[in-house]
């Protein structure tokens, strides 16, 4: 479904990042395209291959504007290929790791499924190709969205042993296969097996661009992200003209803590595209990074660039997160918290679109009641708290459980700290340790780069304002296994060690945070701090 996001007005700022991504993309436009190697033949004229083929290469990068032009000028060209519907209908499911899918995607999808098997495939195979999508999008009104997408895997599943030659049908069984992960299975079934496949054909298809993008979505969890950095290597290196696959590295980076790889993976993306999705999905990636080097001006830029938009026309959650996110991370991320208490998404009129994405307003929501709770006001965190009970509530009409689950963890945490600023911190304590453990239990959406806020983050912050260093210690250790080199959990750790008087402890954790921080502004009070203490120490 088109989302539209329409007339995003704030202050006006200099578009920085999007007009160099302008002028590059003019820069760039006489280059050859590199879309990396992909081999699936159909039974169409020799010019709707090549449209198609290409479609499936940049659907195998998630470039689904440029990958709906090429099915649709694979229609032109032979108006009997089928297959080339199938394609349309394949675009239309989106990104899969942000499934369920709704609006007049499903529709428009089933349409296209109808159109393919109107004009009637030519082999066995394309018409299997053309009943797994329609296994995804039957019965939409009807038939819940996770039925469908375990039909849609099974299909596939069958695809591939009827089909043993056909590679491409083994690569979009993995995808689907890891995408329909169990979010509570914290043995990363799915994702193992479609890995355990990808990794063999990484080795026989080193070009292919799906098999290094869905590797990298398959390792996209903390205790797997190592595994994920060959292809996050090799990916940028193979489709460099797909804006997504000069940002998926930066999935992996992220979970490395390899900042700086992040921020370039994302500034390619800007400079190469004026493709709206991908730019605000790379500029909130690059944002959360630029804040974990204490690069806060650039930080800022972003913030800038966001908010000097007069028009939004996106596809999709991505670029919807990214408008909510970036402001919220500036604010609860630098510690402003009387700043995030005012947080809102603006102008009013835009209520009509942003209903459609709860989720991300949810962002906004937690920021601000973070930010009252912490600046002293617990009834505006109240206030925000039975806010996010009615986004929860609309998740769950638009059937979003595990955006429904992660506000359920917003609102425990902002109960814990409106708990404290009451006064009552054994009770705020218990409340924000349960609040971590939920998180905990839980994955990130790869729409994000992380919790606004990690809860078991804010566990060890609360620990140091109530006089619990030691056991502020211990969860910022244990939130750094989860979330490596983040600044606040390293400042945290620092700080605690020093309360306690362990030097060689507090060394190591500013020592860390020195290497990291070798351009940060030099203005940083933490900068200042960690320098004295190392002078000194």
């Amino acid at each position: 479904m088109k989302r539209i996001l329409r007339n995003y007005l704030f202050p006006a700022c200099a578009l920085l990042f999007v007009a160099a991504s302008v002028a590059q993309y003019k820069a760039l436009e006489g280059t050859p395209e590199k879309l990396g190697t992909v081999d699936f033949a159909v039974s169409c004229n020799s010019e709707a291959q090549r449209h198609f083929t290409r479609g499936v290469s940049l659907y195998h990068s998630y470039y689904w504007p440029e990958a709906r032009k090429a099915f649709n000028a694979a229609a032109q060209t032979d108006p009997g290929c089928a297959m080339a519907y199938w394609g349309q209908a394949i675009v239309l499911m989106g990104n899969a790791f942000t499934w369920p899918l709704s609006g007049n995607a499903l529709k428009d999808g089933m349409a296209a499924v109808e159109r393919a098997k109107m004009i009637g495939t030519k082999t066995g195979r394309e018409r299997d190709y053309v009943a797994s999508a329609e296994a995804f999008f039957k019965d939409a009104d009807k038939v819940p969205a996770r039925t469908r997408q375990l039909a849609y895997e099974l299909a596939l599943e069958k695809m591939t042993r009827d089909y043993p030659q056909d590679i491409e049908a083994r690569i979009f069984h993995d995808h689907v296969q890891s995408a329909n992960y169990d979010p509570n299975d914290k043995q990363f079934t799915n994702q193992l097996k479609a890995a355990e496949d990808l990794e063999k054909l990484f080795v026989a298809l080193p070009d292919h661009p799906g098999v290094a993008h869905y590797l990298i979505h398959s390792y996209d969890f903390p205790p797997l992200a190592q595994r994920g950095l060959k292809a996050a290597y090799r990916y940028r290196d193979i489709a460099p003209s797909a804006p997504h696959a000069l940002h998926m590295p930066s999935h992996t980076f992220t979970r490395l803590g390899l900042w700086h790889d992040s921020i370039a993976s994302n500034t390619a993306v800007i400079q190469s595209t004026k493709d709206l999705n991908s730019t605000l999905h790379s500029l909130d990636y690059m944002a959360y990074a630029y804040l974990q080097l204490g690069q806060d001006r650039e930080a800022l830029r972003v913030l800038g660039d966001i908010r000097a938009l007069t028009k939004v026309d996106a596809e999709g959650l991505a670029p919807a997160f990214a408008l909510a996110a970036i402001p919220a991370r500036l604010m609860i991320e630098r510690s402003n918290w009387a700043e995030a208490a005012r947080l809102q998404l603006k102008p009013d009129d835009l209520d009509f679109a942003w209903s459609q994405f709860p989720h991300a307003q949810a962002v906004h929501v937690f920021a601000r009641g973070l930010g009252a709770a912490r600046s002293g006001d617990p009834t505006l965190a109240r206030e925000q708290i039975a806010q996010l009970a009615k986004l929860k509530q609309a998740m769950l009409d638009a059937k979003l459980r595990y955006w429904a689950d992660q506000a359920d963890i917003q609102t425990k945490v902002l109960d814990a700290w409106a708990m404290f600023a009451e006064g009552k911190a054994e009770v705020a304590l218990v409340a924000m340790k349960a609040a971590a453990e939920h998180e905990d239990s839980t994955e990130k959406s790869a729409v994000s780069p992380g919790p606004i806020k990690p809860a078991r983050e804010l566990l060890g912050e609360m620990l140091l304002e109530a006089g619990q260093p030691a056991a502020a210690l211990a969860e910022f250790e244990t939130a750094m296994k989860k979330e490596p080199n983040r600044f606040r959990a390293l400042n945290g750790a620092a700080r605690a060690a020093e309360t306690l008087g362990d030097a060689a402890v507090a060394r190591k954790y500013y020592g860390q945070m020195q290497k990291l921080w070798t351009n940060a502004d030099p203005e940083q009070p933490e900068l200042m701090r960690m320098k004295s203490y190392l002078a000194k120490n």
